[in-house]
C-alpha cells in the first residue's frame, strides 16, 4: 500500500513539474511574440541574457532565504555547460534567421534522435520497440503540422547542426550534472545562471547586431514594450527552473518528446489569439497524431524494459542510491 502511495505521489509531482514547464514555456512564447512582432524588440540573444539575470537574482534570493543549500560544481564542468548552452541559444537564433521555417522545424525534430544517441552512447540506454515507434509517431505528427516549405543553404545547414548538437548536449548535461554531483535544480541554476547571464549579455548585442543590423542600445522603449520585456524576464525564471526540474526527473529524451506538446499548444493558441490563417485538416491531423504518439511514448517508456539505463553513474551523495536510475531500472 505504501509503495502504491509513493508511486502516486511521484506521478503527481511529475505531472506538476511538467505542467509548470508547459505553462511557463507556452506563456513566454506568447509574450515574446508580442514583444518582438508587435513592439519590434528583435534582440533575441540579449533578451535571453536578461532572462538569466532575473534567474540569477531568484537563486540569490532563494539562497538568502535558506531555501537553497550550498553546493559544488567544478569549474571545468561549469565552463563546458555554459559553452553548450550558449551555443544552443545562439545556434537556434542563427538557424531561424538563415533557414526557412520548414527546415528550422526539421532541425528541431532532429534533437530527439540526437538526444537518444547521446543516451545510448554515454549511458548505454536501451529502448524497446514500442518506445522507438512512439517516438517516430511523435516526430511524424509534429512534422506534418509544422513543416511547410523546406529550403536549405550551406551556412544554414552548419547553423542547424550546431544548434541541434549543442542543445542535445546541454540537455544531456543537465541530467548528467544533477546525477553526478547530487545537485537539485536550484543548486544547478545557482551555478550556471550567473555565468550564462554574464556571457550572453557580453556577446548578445554583437550577435543580435549581426543578425538584425540593429543595435539594442538604439531601441526606443515604449511603456508597453518595457511591460512585455519585464513580464518575459519573470516568466523566464519559471522556464529555466522547470526545465532543470523536468530533465532531472525524466531525461533529455523524454523532455524533448513531451516538449512537442508545447509545439501543439503554441500552434493552437496562435490560431486562437492571432487568427486561423494556416489552420487546415493537415495541421489538425498532425496535432492529433503527435498527441497520440506522446501518450504512447509515456506508456511504452514506463513499462519494464521500455527504457533501461544499463550503466551506473557514480554520485557524490548516498541519498540517491535508492533511485531507479542508479539501480538500472526503467526510467519514467
Amino acid at each position: 500500500m505504501s509503495s502504491l502511495k509513493k508511486s502516486d505521489k511521484k506521478a503527481a509531482l511529475d505531472f506538476a513539474a511538467w505542467s509548470f514547464n508547459v505553462t511557463t514555456s507556452v506563456g513566454i512564447i506568447m509574450v515574446n511574440k508580442a514583444l518582438m512582432a508587435t513592439h519590434g524588440f528583435s534582440f533575441a540573444t540579449t533578451l535571453t541574457g536578461l532572462h538569466f539575470v532575473t534567474t540569477t537574482l531568484m537563486t540569490i534570493v532563494f539562497r538568502w532565504l535558506g531555501l537553497s543549500q550550498p553546493s559544488h560544481l567544478p569549474l571545468a564542468d561549469l565552463i563546458k555547460f555554459v559553452i553548450f548552452s550558449n551555443l544552443s541559444i545562439v545556434g537556434m537564433n542563427v538557424s531561424l534567421m538563415w533557414n526557412s521555417v520548414g527546415f528550422y522545424q526539421i532541425a528541431k525534430l532532429c534533437m530527439i534522435p540526437a538526444s537518444c544517441l547521446l543516451e545510448v552512447v554515454f549511458d548505454h540506454v536501451h529502448y524497446s520497440r514500442d518506445t522507438k515507434l512512439s517516438i517516430m509517431v511523435v516526430l511524424i505528427g509534429v512534422a506534418v503540422c509544422t513543416v511547410t516549405d523546406v529550403s536549405v543553404n550551406a551556412r544554414g545547414l552548419i547553423a542547424a547542426v550546431i544548434a541541434v548538437w549543442s542543445t542535445a548536449l546541454q540537455q544531456y548535461y543537465v541530467h548528467f550534472l544533477q546525477r553526478k554531483y547530487s545537485l537539485n535544480s536550484f543548486n544547478l541554476l545557482g551555478h550556471t545562471a550567473p555565468a550564462q547571464a554574464g556571457s550572453l549579455l557580453l556577446v548578445g548585442p554583437f550577435v543580435d547586431f549581426l543578425l538584425t543590423g540593429k543595435r539594442v542600445d538604439h531601441f526606443n522603449f515604449s511603456s508597453l514594450a518595457l511591460f512585455f520585456l519585464t513580464l518575459s524576464c519573470f516568466i523566464a525564471i519559471g522556464v529555466n527552473l522547470s526545465q532543470f526540474i523536468c530533465i532531472g526527473r525524466f531525461s533529455a529524451v523524454s523532455f524533448q518528446v513531451l516538449g512537442h506538446m508545447k509545439t501543439v499548444l503554441v500552434l493552437s493558441l496562435g490560431f486562437l489569439f492571432f487568427g486561423k490563417e494556416g489552420l487546415n485538416l493537415q495541421v489538425v491531423l498532425g496535432m492529433v497524431l503527435a498527441v497520440l504518439g506522446m501518450i504512447w511514448y509515456g506508456n511504452a517508456s514506463a513499462k519494464p524494459g521500455g527504457k533501461e539505463r544499463r550503466s551506473v553513474l557514480p554520485v557524490r551523495s548516498a541519498s540517491l542510491k535508492g533511485s531507479s536510475e542508479e539501480k538500472g531500472s526503467a526510467e519514467k
